[in-house]
């Protein structure tokens, strides 16, 4: 395994997007597994993210955070794997990336401690309420076959995970445009392998 590229994850975490889109890269990394409950919140680690969260990678001694910006680097430091939009697709690939990294992150979180924004609250707030946060989703997986057109993404990684662990956790209603569309990502030679590494590292029950 290649030390330009380390990946710091738990597989009972967002690392699982990371993995996902490092597998779809066809890049050489190194993984470590980044424990909770001493790891994460040590001064080794915190001093690559200083949150004390993962995912994370270091490329080339560059630390990388958050996992849009993680998915939307990685597309652009391994352009050969075709996940970065051409120009025709630019507007809806950082559309929806960032849509679902904050109005869909915060619509969720929020909504699954049932916290529901009055009116006069939501218009505080970036994605107003979770009703149309979740609608304004069904019609972005609903426009075209993937999240910026014809063609597979690095978007679709990160939106695709979203969509992914909200129908199986239940933070997004299981609405047929969203079950259709993870089945098209989960279908993926890179998204299996992925989930067959993070597997494999889960806790074993006693």
């Amino acid at each position: 395994m290649s030390d330009d590229l380390v990946f710091y994850t738990n597989p009972q975490s967002r690392g699982r997007i990371a993995r996902w889109m490092l597998e779809e890269t066809g890049a050489d990394y190194r993984a470590e597994v980044v424990d909770y409950a001493t790891r994460m919140k040590g001064a080794e680690y915190l001093a690559i993210n200083p949150m004390g969260k993962v995912p994370a990678i270091v490329h080339h001694g560059k630390v990388v955070t958050e996992g849009a910006a993680i998915c939307a680097y990685l597309a652009d430091a391994f352009p050969q794997a075709g996940l970065a939009p051409r120009p025709e697709e630019r507007a809806d690939y950082y559309r929806w990336l960032f849509f679902a990294a904050g109005p869909v992150e915060q619509a969720l979180t929020n909504n699954s401690v049932e916290f529901d924004p009055s009116p006069e609250q939501s218009r505080r707030f970036g994605y107003g309420n979770y009703a149309t946060t979740v609608d304004v989703l069904e019609h972005a997986v609903s426009a075209h076959p993937y999240i910026a057109g014809d063609r597979f993404t690095a978007a679709d990684v990160y939106v695709g995970s979203a969509v992914g662990w909200g129908t199986l956790f239940g933070t997004l209603p299981k609405r047929d445009a969203f079950l259709a569309y993870f089945e098209r990502l989960s279908g993926r030679e890179a998204f299996k392998r992925a989930a067959e590494k993070d597997d494999a590292l889960m806790p074993q029950p006693a």
